[in-house]
């Protein structure tokens, strides 16, 4: 049974979303403020975070930007409709998704599912092909380990971000669109725009210029898609 955080001060949200995913076979915990939220999640990992971006005490951008300084639990954003900037605020923090208010609850909970098994298909128990580890130059990822490192330095991904550049990375100086890096990172009955797609790949290349300045192995063709150039 996988453990749901959900963090949101509106009440009646936590009381109806809470119903909705323990009637799926969710265990679910709820929080009403983001410092509480923190502080239980720092305590006791769930498996995912359902997280609102608008909150007294710590609103939900300061929560995900602690949250990944420590670990890259899975979290999605919940938004208002006219919160454009903070869907891609937090897309570049480290969001594995979103979804805005009002939303439906069978929505809501097959984004739940699906960033879930991203989740579990990186800590799967047996290399296939898919899962071997990749060595591209000075980049190395194994998915098993869910690992990722940049000239022996650790950069720590979210589920998505890895998976964005395995697809990139398993055929360098290839173009992928969007659509087909969409297609690797998410579950078929999701739907994501482009405007996603390209806040993860700006999270990735801040990540590696953290570990290296002259980091450029992510190109945009614009117009086209992005490309791994092993180098």
């Amino acid at each position: 049974m996988s453990t749901i955080a959900l963090v949101d001060d509106d009440r009646n949200i936590l009381t109806s979303v809470s119903i909705a995913l323990e009637a799926e076979g969710f265990h679910v915990r709820t929080y009403t403020d983001g410092t509480q939220a923190l502080a239980a999640i720092s305590q006791r990992p769930p498996d995912l975070v359902v997280l609102d971006i608008k909150m007294p005490r710590m609103d939900g951008m300061e929560v995900l930007r602690r949250i990944r300084q420590k670990t890259d639990l899975p979290v999605i954003f919940l938004t208002s409709k006219d919160e454009e900037i903070d869907e891609v605020l937090g897309l570049r923090m480290g969001a594995d998704d979103y979804i805005r208010k009002p939303f439906s609850q069978r929505l809501l909970i097959e984004r739940i599912r699906a960033v879930l098994r991203r989740a579990e298909s990186a800590q799967g128990a047996e290399r296939t092909e898919g899962e071997k580890v990749l060595v591209r130059g000075r980049l190395v990822l194994d998915p098993l380990q869910h690992a990722c490192t940049w000239d022996g330095r650790d950069v720590t991904l979210t589920v998505t971000e890895f998976l964005i550049l395995q697809a990139l990375a398993v055929r360098p100086g290839f173009v992928k669109s969007r659509d087909q890096l969409m297609d690797a990172a998410y579950d078929d009955q999701v739907y994501v725009d482009d405007r996603t797609i390209d806040s993860h790949i700006k999270r990735l290349r801040k990540k590696f210029r953290a570990v290296d300045p002259e980091f450029s192995a992510i190109e945009t063709l614009y117009g086209v898609g992005y490309k791994f150039t092993e180098g």
